[in-house]
C-alpha cells in the first residue's frame, strides 16, 4: 500500500539547502572552466534530470536522449548562469525546454511505432519481483492520472524536492499558481488512494 510521505524535518530541509549550495558552487566553478567541477555538477544532478524528463515525456526510449540533450544545452549556456537561482532549478528549466522542443519535433514527424507497444515491451522487460515494485507501478499510474500541469508541479516539489519558488521558476508560473497545483494534485492523489482502499461492494 502506498502511504503519503511524512513532512520534511528541519534537518532534512537544511541538508537539501546544503546540497543545492554545493551543486550551485560546482556549476559556477564549471562555468569558469574547472573540468572536475563539470563532472561533479553533472553527477550530482543526473538522476534528478532523468527522473524529471521521464515524467515529462511519454516515450521511455527518449529519456536518455533528453537527459543528454539537457546537459549539452546546459554546458553550452553555462557561461550565462550567474547563480541567482540554484543550479539545479536552472538545469531543470533547461530540461523542460529540451522536452518541449523534443515533443514539438516528434509531433511534426510521422510516428514509426505505436506507443502502447513500447510501453508493454518496457513493462515486460522490468524485474517484477523486487520489493516495492507494485507500489512503484501504482504510484506511476496515479501520477499519470493527474492533469499535466498539476503532475509537473507535484513531481518538481516531491522528486528533486525543489522549493516552491524554484519549482515555479522551472514551470514558468507564479508561486501561488504552483502552490495551488501541488495542493490540488495532493488532494486528487489522496482521493484516488482512498478509493483504492475501499473494499469492493459485491453486485
Amino acid at each position: 500500500m502506498i502511504t503519503s510521505a511524512p513532512p520534511a524535518s528541519h534537518g532534512q530541509t537544511e541538508k537539501a539547502a546544503s546540497v543545492d549550495e554545493s551543486i550551485t558552487a560546482w556549476a559556477l566553478a564549471a562555468r569558469g572552466g574547472d573540468a572536475e567541477a563539470v563532472e561533479q555538477f553533472m553527477r550530482a544532478v543526473h538522476r534528478d534530470v532523468q527522473r524529471y524528463v521521464a515524467h515529462l515525456c511519454a516515450d521511455p526510449q527518449v529519456v536518455d536522449d533528453l537527459a543528454q540533450d539537457t546537459f549539452l544545452r546546459a554546458l553550452r549556456s553555462l557561461h550565462r548562469f550567474e547563480g541567482r537561482s540554484s543550479a539545479r532549478s536552472w538545469l531543470l528549466s533547461v530540461a523542460r525546454r529540451a522536452a518541449i522542443d523534443s515533443y514539438r519535433y516528434s509531433s511534426a514527424r510521422p510516428r514509426l511505432s505505436d506507443v502502447p507497444d513500447w510501453q508493454v515491451a518496457v513493462e515486460r522487460s522490468q524485474p517484477q519481483d523486487l520489493p516495492g515494485f507494485d507500489d512503484g507501478v501504482a504510484l506511476l499510474d496515479l501520477l499519470a492520472s493527474l492533469p499535466g500541469e498539476r503532475r509537473e508541479a507535484f513531481i518538481l516539489t516531491e522528486l528533486p524536492g525543489l522549493p516552491y519558488a524554484e519549482a515555479a521558476e522551472v514551470s514558468d508560473c507564479p508561486v501561488g499558481t504552483l502552490r495551488s497545483r501541488v495542493s490540488r494534485a495532493r488532494a486528487t492523489l489522496m482521493d484516488l488512494l482512498d478509493e483504492a482502499d475501499e473494499p469492493a461492494v459485491p453486485a
